[in-house]
């Protein structure tokens, strides 16, 4: 059994995440809702939603957790031909509900996705208040990769991309981590490890570890003026 939040639950009423499930790993608690101060507590806590429709909404803390700390980013030799030769453009928070809409495109995920239209609602919102935002990769005028994510003192935390293009992800999470450096962001939360993440310089670490540095990367709850001016 694992607890259950109500909607009327202060946004902070989360159990500790020392307390998440093994099996399946993470699974911390479900209900509440998805309101901008509940999803912020959540992130500053080492906690992220995830649930598929028919289900309530479940919230996760995996143990161990995936990051990828900036100055580790890996430029294989084909991105780096990539980045040079493609011919694309990258931008900021131009078309966030749009990188939104194409990550839960059904036809690039027909395993099914997580964002729901409550989903991206929620997304939006934090967007609109400052603290969501997108990489676009652009290529001879259309958008072609991009990822969104939220961000919080020196912690951005990824939530998905998606690809048209080869190498559009890519080439998005690049601009990412080079906000990251400019931004002084130390860390970008992946949630969790995959072999395409790792190749490109992510790690695992233990989750004690990764809500200590929550802790000290995120002073408050304000969204950085830093990202609007990018």
């Amino acid at each position: 059994m694992i607890p259950w939040l109500k909607p009327g639950d202060p946004p902070d009423a989360f159990p500790p995440v020392s307390a998440a499930l093994r099996e399946p790993d993470g699974l911390l608690c479900a209900g509440g809702d998805l309101s901008a101060p509940r999803l912020l507590e959540a992130y500053r806590r080492g906690i992220f939603p995830w649930f598929s429709a028919g289900q309530p909404i479940l919230w996760w803390s995996p143990d161990p957790r995936a990051v990828l700390f900036p100055k580790d980013f890996k430029v294989s030799r084909s991105l780096g031909k990539t980045l040079r030769n493609r011919g694309f453009e990258t931008t900021v928070d131009r078309a966030f509900g749009e990188v939104m809409r194409m990550c839960s495109n059904h036809e690039l995920r027909p395993e099914g996705t997580w964002i729901s239209p409550g989903m991206a609602t929620a997304y939006q919102r934090l967007h609109d208040l400052g603290h969501a935002h997108s990489v676009e990769t652009w290529l001879e005028g259309q958008l072609v990769g991009g990822l969104y994510g939220v961000a919080l003192g020196k912690v951005f935390f990824g939530e998905s991309m998606f690809s048209l293009a080869r190498d559009a992800s890519k080439v998005a999470l690049k601009r990412l981590v080079d906000l990251a450096l400019s931004h002084g962001v130390e860390m970008i939360d992946c949630q969790v490890a995959s072999e395409h993440l790792q190749s490109l310089g992510a790690r695992e670490i233990p989750r004690q570890e990764f809500v200590a540095r929550l802790h000290a990367a995120i002073p408050d709850l304000a969204p950085d003026p830093a990202w609007r001016e990018t």
